[in-house]
């Protein structure tokens, strides 16, 4: 199948089928030797490695001349992160966003998948297992969430965000700690269950699944410079939805 022929529901069907075959068997089951800490605080496990290499082999059989650029591999050969901003065509992967949650067998996982062209993401998967929750977003075609169009329902007043770092927030909005997951993270602000998300790094398997799914329910993702975050950008980003709430949250956050 050329690059440019495939169908979205085969990366659709390609994460639930890992989910079901390498990660859900070993969730709550993990052995002794299953887990590693690549780095103080950053765990591997297993489930990461078996998974990123299914989805690579599947994706390299898919698009044959795709740069494909996931989590655990760009650990080991970091140079591979090079290219990704340029290249005719990308694959990002997260095997498993949220390990940590993983290992405590914590449901708040998931495994994320974008689809790069000319430095643009133009398609992008997460998928929850453990609620079989399947967002799936197309550049101007909207988000669907087990393919039902997704609407954004929020009543509040003061803004609330969630954060993956300490911060005391003024008084003009509230906020809470994130899910230590960015595939929970981006879909409970799509949905309406916050209004922003602020993190302390900026990897691309993390965020640029989201960064289009926010981008299509009319929200921004920027660095607090105000540099929109793309393929290429190593900053930790803010996303907030509506896109017209951006500068009043990142004014307040960094006042």
């Amino acid at each position: 199948m050329k690059a440019d022929e495939y169908v979205a529901d085969e990366v659709e069907d390609l994460l639930r089928d890992v989910a079901e075959r390498i990660v859900v068997p070993r969730f709550g089951h993990l052995g002794d030797g299953d887990v590693e800490e690549k780095k103080p605080g950053d765990l591997v496990t297993i489930a990461d490695k078996r998974a990123e290499k299914e989805i690579t082999a599947a994706l390299k059989l898919l698009a044959p001349q795709a740069v494909i650029v996931g989590e655990e591999q760009a650990f080991v050969t970091p140079e591979i992160l090079d290219g990704l901003a340029d290249a005719d065509e990308a694959w990002v992967i997260d095997p498993i966003d949220g390990t940590k949650n993983f290992t405590k067998s914590l449901p708040d996982f998931a495994i994320m998948v974008a689809h790069v062209r000319s430095g643009e993401v133009v398609e992008s998967w997460i998928y929850q297992p453990m609620y079989e929750a399947m967002y799936h977003a197309e550049r101007e075609a909207g988000v669907r969430r087990n393919n039902v169009p997704l609407q954004r329902h929020s009543e509040r007043v003061r803004l609330l965000g969630a954060a993956y770092l300490r911060l005391d927030p003024p008084d003009t909005i509230d906020l809470r700690r994130s899910w230590s997951s960015c595939g929970i993270d981006y879909p409970k602000l799509l949905e309406g269950e916050i209004d922003f998300l602020l993190y302390r790094e900026g990897k691309p398997w993390d965020h640029l699944p989201g960064s289009l799914m926010v981008a299509e329910m009319g929200g921004r993702t920027a660095t607090l410079a105000g540099q929109d975050y793309k393929p290429g950008t190593t900053v930790a980003p803010l996303s907030v939805i509506p896109a017209d709430q951006w500068s009043t949250v990142r004014d307040a956050l960094t006042s």
